[in-house]
């Protein structure tokens, strides 16, 4: 449906060029700053995505140093992005991304510009990116600088760069994330573990965090069901309880996990919408099914949840990282949270 439906704008006018398909690849989202003078490049550093790619960088929780790719695969990000400076004479900045599957290294674009990353870079590597192209530009080169070609030391610290977002207060727009970006600012955690980082990114974005887990509803399609059995198994021993409907109840059931069943929108009420007027849940779990149907029913529960400030997850990477998070035990008087703004 959705094809369709682009097609048909695309071809309101006649186009000259030909549509160009990408394929989906299942891979790690990488994404790179650098800064280039003509012959040197300075990389100061590598960053992961924790959502899979197809969700916009901006709304996806980024973690330096990269922490699940190989050295190899580390070496040829920093090999790449030196010969796509070069090619492209780049005096300044450039910002990378690409996907990394096993060893496999793919670019996905390619951007001669600062991007939101480079603050976020910057403060975690004291780097001071910004003022370093400025130098650049203006002729000053990255030896003259004190700095030396190639990737910078990794830090022995976690950093996280968790999204913000402002759905509550945008009435029309879905929470479901996808590459569209609709992330309205971003915050950043610093810790010596991932869990850590995490943490303090998750709690100063606004995520409840707190040691009463709570009910989820989870609505699942069914080719993540699998992965969300995993997920859910976990949420289980942290505390977790839940509520769903009919197929992945059945599914959570069938693997020892209780949980009620909850009638879909148009059935009997109390239906789905109800239980979260009600206020009985703590956090939704909607993955959409493809289709403009069930999307429109998605989009529903996603708004009623938002508007009743629960929170959604549309992502199981996201999902994943809290739980994780929520099965370590961290001492929350000895955490700090910083504001990319400070």
């Amino acid at each position: 449906h959705d094809i369709d439906e682009f097609i048909g704008i695309i071809n309101r006018i006649a186009q000259d060029h030909p549509i160009l398909v990408d394929k989906y690849l299942v891979g790690k989202e990488i994404e790179v700053d650098a800064v280039c003078d003509g012959t040197d490049i300075l990389i100061p550093g590598i960053m992961e995505h924790i959502e899979r790619a197809g969700i916009h960088s901006g709304d996806s929780i980024s973690v330096y140093p990269a922490r699940t790719i190989s050295e190899k695969a580390k070496e040829t990000i920093a090999e790449y992005t030196k010969r796509l400076a070069r090619a492209l004479h780049v005096i300044g900045m450039i910002n990378i991304q690409f996907i990394v599957v096993g060893e496999d290294v793919y670019v996905i674009e390619v951007n001669p510009r600062a991007s939101r990353t480079v603050p976020f870079l910057s403060k975690v590597t004291d780097i001071p990116m910004a003022q370093v192209a400025t130098n650049l530009i203006l002729g000053k080169s990255l030896a003259e600088q004190g700095y030396k070609d190639g990737l910078y030391p990794e830090s022995n610290h976690v950093h996280v760069k968790a999204p913000v977002f402002s759905f509550t207060k945008l009435a029309k727009v879905d929470s479901l994330l996808g590459p569209e970006m609709k992330s309205t600012g971003e915050v950043l955690g610093v810790g010596e573990t991932l869990e850590e980082a995490l943490y303090k990114g998750f709690t100063a974005a606004g995520k409840k965090m707190s040691n009463d887990r709570g009910v989820v509803l989870a609505t699942v399609n069914d080719q993540d069901k699998e992965e969300f059995l995993e997920i859910a198994k976990d949420m289980k021993r942290v505390g977790y309880t839940f509520m769903a409907t009919e197929g992945t109840a059945s599914l959570l059931r069938s693997n020892g996990i209780d949980s009620i069943v909850v009638n879909k929108i148009g059935e009997v009420r109390p239906n789905i919408l109800d239980v979260i007027t009600n206020n009985q849940v703590d956090m939704v779990i909607n993955t959409p099914t493809k289709g403009n149907d069930a999307t429109r029913d998605g989009f529903r529960i996603r708004r009623l949840a938002t508007e009743y400030s629960i929170d959604v997850m549309t992502s199981l990477d996201t999902l994943k990282a809290l739980v994780k998070v929520n099965q370590k035990h961290i001492n929350k008087d000895q955490l700090k949270v910083y504001n990319l703004a400070e």
